[in-house]
């Protein structure tokens, strides 16, 4: 038998349906990168029993989005509690930043739709530099807010030095970064290291 495929649980994001039904929503790309990397995502929806179904995750994902949710700092705390793998994304880093003493700001020039919007400078001593291999890299963006300040270590930061990716060195995997990696993958391998890296911690 191979390698049993880890539970990655992916939270999901509120949206309005085109009938205009509220729906519950994972971005496609998110699911791709997880499938490619041999894990299996589910989609959790932060209600009053969220403990149950993170706990039969093996590690979590924060996914992009407009607005935190109601349930997303409380369970982002038992996650970091309970030391499950958590990989936060965009908004999902925004989320990791605020929990650990962050404020946020809003930034006017960094969402663009370019392939690679620009540079992104990673600390030497970070899990995300063992993760990429190097210390710069260019990244897309796709963000209107940011995190101005942490108690979290800053692993990136940008070009015009704002704080691009955080991480926790005292956990099996908690990092996050505000580019979008999952949109990069099919057009820049190193992106698709942070996910091959994560699942292989939850086996």
């Amino acid at each position: 038998m191979g390698d049993i495929m880890p539970i990655v649980g992916i939270v999901t994001r509120k949206s309005i349906s085109d009938e205009k039904h509220p729906i519950s929503i994972i971005y496609s790309e998110i699911i791709e990168a997880i499938v490619k990397n041999n894990g299996i995502p589910i989609g959790i929806t932060l209600k009053e029993n969220y403990k149950d179904v993170i706990d039969i995750c093996d590690g979590i994902i924060f996914e992009g989005g407009d607005d935190f949710e109601e349930y997303d700092f409380e369970a982002l705390k038992y996650i970091y509690e309970i030391d499950k793998p958590v990989l936060g994304i965009c908004l999902g880093m925004q989320l990791m930043g605020v929990l650990f003493n962050g404020n946020m700001a809003f930034i006017p020039n960094h969402k663009k739709t370019l392939k690679y919007a620009h540079a992104v400078r990673i600390n030497k001593n970070s899990k995300l530099y063992n993760i990429y291999k190097t210390d710069i890299i260019k990244v897309n963006s796709r963000h209107k807010s940011i995190i101005k300040n942490t108690t979290l270590m800053v692993s990136a930061v940008s070009n015009d030095g704002l704080i691009e990716a955080i991480e926790s060195p005292n956990k099996k995997f908690f990092v996050g970064m505000q580019w979008h990696p999952e949109s990069m993958i099919n057009y820049d391998t190193k992106q698709n290291n942070i996910f091959k890296y994560f699942i292989n911690v939850l086996k």
